[in-house]
């Protein structure tokens, strides 16, 4: 599956991986009160309008982008006069080589977006070569979302379930190579007490990783190492925590208390390239988008989560060549400065 961007880098930066000229958005930007081509898309952000003309009010609020601030307070020390011909995306997880450090977050309910839900982003996933997370409840069986798919399908259950054995054993008898256990909220949003021995039994029960999804406090990581996870996801569940505080802002603290023992995974609202280059930035192995891959789901079906996925790709691949980091390994925290104000 590997795919490194080495002898056609100049094209890739010009082109995309999609192999259509980019446009810029400047005097070019669809209107908002149509339905525009999918190909008329120049950036993530303008798939948000488009879900917001095909989606009832109550379900697109629920997709809402989040705030930016978090973001915008950040910028780049850019590496200048480094050789960028060697240009890869490539990251390797849990033993396998991903196209690009990006992932499909879970989503219940899909089939509210589109009547194929999970097979239509499975498909799209599958295109733009990114490994996608299923979750329960799924209209489909998970079986089928797993075998619409050329990159591997995780599976996420929720730790306060009493099936979450059950679920986690089907999935990996379905074929998912990674478990994603959520903590701290139920499969309706409502906030629960963690409950780490569940969180272990998993761990010992099943011979896939598993990973831990609802970190926010750099203090439970090591309860969590101790229960025997692979991996941590910095999440608030699509939501904000106390303080207006997002995933991003406690990443680097979770990731030092981390400290390289195990891969670290960012969600939280990320729709551009540069904003997924911060997070790899702060010590993330890979970030988790969800609601820009539903907006694409929501107005075109599997072609637009291809075209999400596909866009944040190229915007990562050009901004890490313009900022002196051509490889995955090469992005540190020297590249990220924020802004006092």
């Amino acid at each position: 599956m590997q795919f490194k961007l080495r002898e056609s880098v100049q094209r890739f930066l010009t082109y995309g991986v999609r192999g259509s000229a980019v446009r810029t958005q400047a005097g070019g930007a669809p209107p908002t009160d149509r339905k525009v081509p999918v190909d008329e898309l120049v950036n993530v952000p303008e798939f948000e309008a488009m879900a917001r003309l095909v989606l009832p009010s109550d379900r697109f609020d629920a997709f809402r982008a989040p705030a930016r601030q978090s973001f915008d307070k950040m910028t780049f020390r850019q590496r200048l006069m480094v050789y960028a011909m060697d240009l890869d995306l490539t990251t390797e997880l849990f033993g396998y080589e991903m196209f690009a450090p990006i992932i499909v977050g879970p989503v219940s309910g899909q089939n509210f977006l589109h009547d194929d839900g999970e097979l239509e982003t499975a498909r799209g996933a599958s295109r733009a070569k990114t490994v996608m997370v299923a979750t329960r409840p799924s209209t489909e069986a998970l079986s089928e979302v797993v075998n619409a798919s050329n990159e591997p399908v995780w599976f996420q259950v929720y730790g306060n379930d009493d099936s979450v054995l059950d679920d986690a054993t089907q999935a990996v008898e379905a074929g998912c190579p990674v478990v994603c256990v959520t903590i701290g909220v139920s499969e309706n949003g409502i906030p629960v007490s963690t409950n780490w021995g569940v969180v272990e039994r998993l761990s010992r029960s099943i011979d896939v990783p598993v990973v831990v999804k609802g970190i926010m406090n750099p203090s439970d990581v090591e309860v969590a190492l101790q229960r025997g996870v692979q991996g941590v996801v910095v999440s608030n569940h699509g939501g904000t925590a106390p303080g207006g505080v997002l995933p991003i802002d406690v990443l680097a603290a979770v990731s030092d208390a981390v400290d390289g023992r195990v891969p670290v995974i960012v969600d939280g609202g990320f729709q551009r390239g540069t904003e997924i280059l911060k997070g790899l930035a702060l010590g993330a192995a890979a970030v988790m988008v969800a609601r820009a891959p539903m907006w694409g789901l929501s107005a075109y079906g599997a072609v637009g989560v291809q075209t999400v996925l596909e866009l944040l790709q190229t915007e990562l691949a050009r901004n890490m060549a313009a900022s002196g980091r051509p490889k995955i390994d090469m992005i540190d925290r020297d590249l990220v400065r924020f802004d006092s104000r």
